[in-house]
């Protein structure tokens, strides 16, 4: 009999075994793999206003502040943020100053809240709450240094009330009211050669008011009023040092307003003998030395103040242009630039207003076609090697990018157009062409070979520093997440972002890089003379790689007005490339979108387009289409959830239609509608499964072995509502007056499933509904905490299909028809738990066969997300399970839900005014990438059950095949020993 082996070489066996174990189960995260499968971008959004920090020594930077109530200082170098602020929308910011070179000054609430940051950090420095009357456009005015202003005073006007606030500690030094009723100030000046304060204001649309006051004690010194002709429009600018121009509200006339000796006289001009062709709306800019512009969509005038009170044009732009502030350049002379398109650049000119007919520079850049018109300019100067004077401009686009323009070039640019998403879709990329050469094969046979050593080196602890660094571009390269075609798990993919200012942009799901973006024809401005409105993308067209060789394509859905009875506007886009394959404006409205399921014969997918009338329209417009409609019309209906009139409805297609010789027009039947009462209760949200969504299992095994089958329609909709008082933010309305009402209805019938009150409750509400289950979050206003509800229904009808022997002998009702119209027997389960923190959002992790346990992703409202897993909301959950519950994997109950620190899958990273969550399944089940969007943006992979199909990317090949060899080797030298010992024993 052979001997065993010595124990030493057991030992030596079972270290490595251990070694290649852990190599294989490392699931943590660490810090040096944060980053490898997630990336992290930050915006600002469209800048309104910029302020330049024009110090000699120091960083140069520009203060900007944005449409997305941000504001934030750039490097002018480069355009990297080095702080900013995303302010709650709730708190608006209306004005920005600069103060002492130090300080950054905000003013926000309608002119209610002022604020100092410290220009190099941007922390804040102090706030001052201002008790004003409702202002429409509040003023903010820092007054320059003198000796009786030596706390730095800065003037803030909204309504009839002007404050003096120190810059230095934000303490009010005086404050006045004025006397005139229903005054709104429109301009506040200050005289540089006295201590006077003169606030120039409106009241009642036809009374101006001119008030003379200390600028030490704010003391009325003189009150001057005058009654205008006709009504004003509010918008004033001023002319020159003693001339005001205001606007009629008929915008056909200006009055010129000349203040002399205590007098107030005007003297009106007609726009028309002005400019003759103008057309479309226009607004009036300043730009001192009694310049004046006057702007439309298509045109920019220069209007010059005539010695006798009059105006004459003296340059006219026909291009699309816009004009910069006017910036002081010398004692007495001003500088502004007007940036226009010249074909297929933008022309950068600068010109003096003491001579508006000359130009100090001219240049031509080169840009992006699809970045749009130019919308704003902001001028700052530089002091050239020679001494002389050079300027660079901040543009701001029409598809809300940001620019900074100097010497002839674009210095940098921000695409902050993706601080303002408003709906995303995914698409495939290209299959890789097949097809090798053998120099490929073998320079990546040596690369393979040379990373798997260094990773053995790491993994031995063997690597020096810059060995872990190359260890590191190793790991981002092989991890081929960069590459411009598919993997075979589906991790690498076109997210398409549609954002606000109507352009696509696509970017790669491996490093967030764009790789195309497409500013639509079809949603600017510029084309309708309106504001169209972008509203959803869609996946338009998704051919089967292996059949066909079109590239898929994209529809993004838009209106060309604010109106509910704008007409709609079509874009078709292809995924690949961003070209614009077809567009079109529809002769009908869109109120509804409802993507089907079914698709064509080119594999496009089948929409309706309701409008106001309540017609349906089918796209696309193909015989094709329309008979696969209409083999599947008297199997569809949908539903209409109508906020203002309180009221949901549901409806079938019929296939007549007003619009003659229209076939792809449909009517819509009223089956039925739910009418809640406005006195008790109000629509809050209402939510419906995703239309991709798989379902893995129809029933659910619990614990004692006995099934629950799960009540899986599609139809299945959840609406919540609140009671009136209970409508608005938390603590608007007491626990008596608040309530919450949850409902599960089907859509098809309108039958009310399930109803749920829960007293106490309100807003503001978010919710999810997957598979047979809806969980919502809202406020308890009698425990003063956040709840989660979870309510989950399942199919009571089924029941006896639990017995085998009854499938076996076909005694069973899985072939019986189920109809809507039948009243479904259904069980329903619930339960509520406090849950810590707000929410934004909310969203449910989706895989490719629904395999893989659900976890919900929470935006809290500390703009960071959340992976919740779904078995902490289960509603059997109890405070002592049995056994077979914990084998089945119950949780015991607990009153609140675990926030665990490990679970944010952002990691460290905010994403500031955080506004939507996406989970798009890969192919590989186990994994589902989330991508979360708000001012800035954020992607990761999530396995919320494990990486259990795949091994991970640090596995370490070197180690096992090194691993394989060893133990080889160790058999082999073992039966070498074996037979020796053997041999030994028989000659004995």
């Amino acid at each position: 009999m052979a001997a065993p082996p010595r124990r030493p070489l057991l030992t030596l066996l079972a270290g490595l075994l251990v070694v290649a174990s852990l190599a294989t189960l490392a699931e943590a995260i660490y810090e040096d793999q944060v980053g490898l499968a997630d990336w992290h971008q930050k915006y600002i959004g469209k800048v309104k206003q910029a302020v330049y920090h024009s110090q000699k020594s120091g960083r140069r930077r520009v203060v900007v502040l944005t449409e997305e109530n941000v504001i934030a200082s750039l490097d002018l170098r480069s355009g990297d943020i080095f702080w900013r602020h995303v302010i709650d929308k709730n708190d608006l910011l209306d004005q920005l100053s600069l103060s002492l070179g130090k300080y950054v000054l905000t003013l926000s609430s309608g002119g209610t809240i002022l604020r100092a940051w410290n220009l190099p950090d941007g922390q804040m420095i102090w706030e001052t709450n201002l008790q004003t009357s409702t202002a429409s456009n509040p003023q903010l005015h820092v007054m320059p240094n003198s000796k009786v202003t030596k706390d730095n005073l800065v003037l803030v006007s909204a309504g009839r009330w002007i404050y003096a606030v120190s810059s230095i500690d934000g303490s009010i030094s005086w404050e006045k009211e004025l006397s005139l009723d229903g005054l709104e100030t429109k301009q506040i000046l200050q005289s540089p050669e006295n201590d006077i304060v003169y606030a120039v204001g409106i009241a009642r649309s036809s009374k101006l008011a001119l008030y003379h006051l200390s600028a030490k004690t704010g003391e009325v010194l003189k009150d001057i009023q005058e009654s205008l002709p006709g009504e004003l429009s509010g918008e004033i600018v001023l002319g020159s040092d003693d001339v005001l121009v205001a606007l009629n509200k008929a915008r056909s006339s200006l009055f010129l307003i000349k203040f002399n000796s205590g007098r107030i006289s005007y003297n009106k001009v007609h726009v028309s003998d002005l400019v003759q062709d103008l057309s479309g709306t226009f607004k009036l800019q300043s730009l001192s030395n009694g310049v004046i512009a006057l702007q439309t969509p298509s045109t920019v005038s220069l209007l010059k103040l005539k010695d006798t009170d009059g105006l004459e044009v003296v340059q006219r732009f026909d291009q699309p242009a816009a004009l910069s502030d006017a910036l002081t350049i010398a004692e007495k002379d001003q500088a502004f630039a007007v940036v226009r398109h010249v074909g297929s650049q933008i022309e950068f000119i600068v010109k003096f207003t003491s001579d508006v007919s000359s130009e100090i520079i001219r240049e031509k850049v080169n840009i992006d076609q699809h970045r749009g018109n130019v919308e704003k300019v902001f001028l700052n100067s530089y002091i050239r090697t020679d001494k002389s004077h050079g300027f660079r401009a901040l543009v701001v686009m029409e598809d809300h990018s940001l620019l900074l323009i100097q010497q002839g070039k674009v210095v940098w640019s921000r695409e902050d157009g993706l601080a303002s998403i408003v709906d995303v879709t995914t698409s495939e990329l290209p299959v890789e062409k097949d097809g090798v050469s053998v120099a490929d094969v073998e320079h990546n046979l040596f690369e393979w070979l040379k990373g798997h050593m260094l990773k053995l080196k790491g993994t031995l602890m063997l690597a020096n520093a810059d060995e872990v660094a190359a260890i590191q571009a190793l790991r981002l390269k092989s991890s081929e997440k960069n590459k411009m075609t598919r993997d075979h798990n589906g991790f690498r993919k076109l997210l398409i972002v549609l954002t606000k200012a109507g352009k696509v942009i696509a970017l790669h799901t491996g490093d967030g890089r764009i790789i195309w973006s497409n500013l639509l024809p079809s949603l600017r401005a510029s084309r309708f003379g309106v504001m169209p409105s972008a509203l959803r993308i869609y996946q338009w067209q998704v051919p089967h790689h292996s059949v066909m060789r079109e590239n898929p394509s994209v529809l993004v859905v838009g209106k060309s007005g604010a109106e509910s009875s704008a007409p709609g506007v079509f874009s078709i886009l292809d995924s690949y490339s961003g070209e614009e394959l077809n567009a079109m404006k529809l002769d009908h409205s869109v109120v509804q979108i409802i993507p089907l399921t079914l698709k064509d014969l080119s594999e496009q997918r089948l929409h309706l387009i309701v409008d106001s009338n309540s017609n349906a329209h089918l796209y696309p417009k193909s015989p094709d289409a329309l008979d696969v409609f209409l083999h599947e019309m008297p199997n569809l209906y949908f539903y209409s959830v109508d906020i203002l009139a309180n009221v949901i409805r549901g409806y079938s297609l019929q296939k007549s239609c007003d619009i003659e010789g229209d076939e792809y027009c449909f009517s819509t039947k009223e089956l039925w509608s739910i009418i809640f009462p406005s006195d008790s209760e109000r629509i809050a949200i209402s939510e419906t499964r995703k239309m991709n969504e798989v379902v893995h299992t129809q029933a659910k095994t619990i614990g004692d072995h006995d099934v629950m089958y799960k009540y899986l329609s599609k139809n299945l909709v959840f609406v919540a509502t609140v009671s009136p008082k209970a409508a608005g933010d938390i603590g608007s309305a007491l626990p008596e007056e608040a309530s919450l009402v949850a409902y599960l209805i089907d859509a098809v019938t309108g039958r009310i499933l399930h109803r749920v009150t829960h007293h106490g409750a309100q807003g503001p509400i978010h919710a999810v509904l997957s598979e047979n289950w809806v969980v919502y979050h809202y406020f308890n206003l009698r425990a003063h905490r956040f709840e989660m509800a979870v309510i989950e229904i399942y199919d009571q009808s089924r029941a006896d299909n639990k017995d085998v022997m009854k499938l076996i002998l076909g005694k069973h009702n899985l072939s019986a028809p189920i109809t809507s119209y039948a009243g479904p027997e259904v069980v329903v389960k619930s339960q509520s738990y406090f849950f810590t923190h707000s929410v934004k959002a909310m969203a449910v992790t989706q895989t490719a066969k629904g395999i893989t346990s659900k976890q919900l992703l929470i935006g809290t409202i500390s703009d960071q997300v959340l992976a919740l897993d779904k078995r902490y909301l289960d509603p059997r959950r109890s405070a002592n399970p049995t056994q077979q519950e914990k084998e089945e994997g119950i949780i015991p109950l607990t009153d609140s839900l675990p926030i665990i620190p490990q679970s944010f899958v952002t990691h460290s990273h905010q994403v500031e005014a955080l506004r939507g969550i996406v989970s798009i399944p890969a192919k590989l089940e186990s994994t589902t990438l989330v991508f979360t969007y708000g001012v800035d943006l954020f992607y990761t992979q999530l396995a919320p059950s494990r990486t259990y199909d795949s091994l991970t990317d640090e596995f370490s090949y070197a180690l096992l095949l090194i691993t394989i060899a060893v133990l080889v080797a160790a058999i082999i030298v073992t039966w070498i020993w074996s037979k020796k010992k053997e041999l030994r024993d028989k000659w004995r």
